[in-house]
């Protein structure tokens, strides 16, 4: 058993253990780490932007290089302040507006082509397969998606035929749910795993076979 002496370690594991005080109940040291931590990832956050998006994007062509079509983005970008101003505050819709008009022109296509296009062609039974399992899950894609589908569809109530190809759905909709939910808890553990064996290794020297 060998202690670390690196004082950033130290920090580093005393924060973990702040971090994890809050399993027992809310109190100052979680309220200490959780604030440091945003407001390092904020500043952290501001340099990165600073050097990699403003400073060449913007500062270097149009106050260095003197290319007066940036004014036009610079001009966009002050508007944003406009919202600290009750009396200016509308001068914020304006980027805003372009903003998302941009982004939802761009992507729109993307989403269409991505989600709904390549699914419907994975969707769809295509004869003859090299051997059962792959007809198999493709048939179960298939039920899996047309079930699911008639179970969102409220236009007409869901009696008969139509509740049973429903409960159907439901069923395949609670094993996605729940195929999300293991992943995002097996997720959250490999992390856990992660900060125990700083914890045991790095910080106190005890060898894990974790």
């Amino acid at each position: 058993m060998h202690i670390s002496t690196d004082p950033w370690v130290w920090v580093a594991a005393i924060l973990t253990l702040a971090i994890f005080t809050f399993l027992y109940k809310d109190n100052p040291l979680f309220k200490f780490a959780e604030h440091l931590f945003v407001g390092v990832a904020t500043g952290y956050g501001l340099v990165i932007i600073y050097f990699n998006a403003f400073k060449p994007n913007l500062y270097q062509p149009l106050f260095v290089e003197h290319n007066l079509l940036y004014i036009i983005p610079f001009f966009f970008g002050i508007l944003y302040f406009s919202a600290a101003i009750p009396k200016f505050s509308y001068m914020m819709r304006w980027p805003i507006a372009l903003l998302l008009g941009i982004g939802s022109g761009l992507s729109i296509p993307l989403s269409f082509q991505t989600y709904i296009v390549e699914h419907t062609k994975s969707t769809i039974l295509r004869f003859p397969y090299p051997n059962a399992a792959l007809f198999i899950n493709a048939l179960i894609l298939f039920i899996g998606v047309l079930t699911v589908l008639i179970y969102f569809y409220f236009s007409y109530p869901h009696k008969g035929a139509i509740g049973t190809i429903s409960r159907i759905g439901i069923i395949f909709i609670m094993i996605g749910f729940g195929a999300s939910f293991g992943y995002t808890v097996m997720a959250r553990f490999s992390l856990l795993v992660g900060r125990i064996q700083f914890l045991l290794g790095q910080w106190l020297g005890i060898h894990t076979v974790m």
